[in-house]
């Protein structure tokens, strides 16, 4: 992520697409939510890349770059997130009604 803070917009979008992955905890395995989740975000990634690309040749000539760029930002984001989860455990695992 670069260094400017994300805005109110960027936080509503995050909180949407967890908050249904969340939903969907409720009759699926977290595992197999999960694994939907991160394919959707390639799946959009490989559509915003081909569309800013514009031809299939361009889009071959991106591709290790992309690669390279999408899984960088993706462990940085992971460790975040990791950080986050570790300095907030006992309050973030709480169960619902403790919350």
């Amino acid at each position: 992520m670069s260094d400017t803070l994300p805005g109110a917009d960027f936080w509503q979008r995050v909180n949407t697409v967890v908050n249904v992955s969340n939903d969907q905890c409720d009759t699926t395995a977290p595992t197999e939510v999960g694994a939907s989740t991160m394919f959707a975000s390639a799946r959009f990634n490989a559509f915003l890349l081909a569309k800013s690309t514009g031809t299939a040749a361009n889009l071959t000539t991106e591709k290790e770059r992309a690669l390279d760029y999408f899984t960088a930002q993706y462990r940085e984001m992971l460790g975040a997130n990791l950080d986050d989860f570790i300095a907030n455990f006992e309050q973030y695992m709480k169960p619902p009604a403790q919350q």
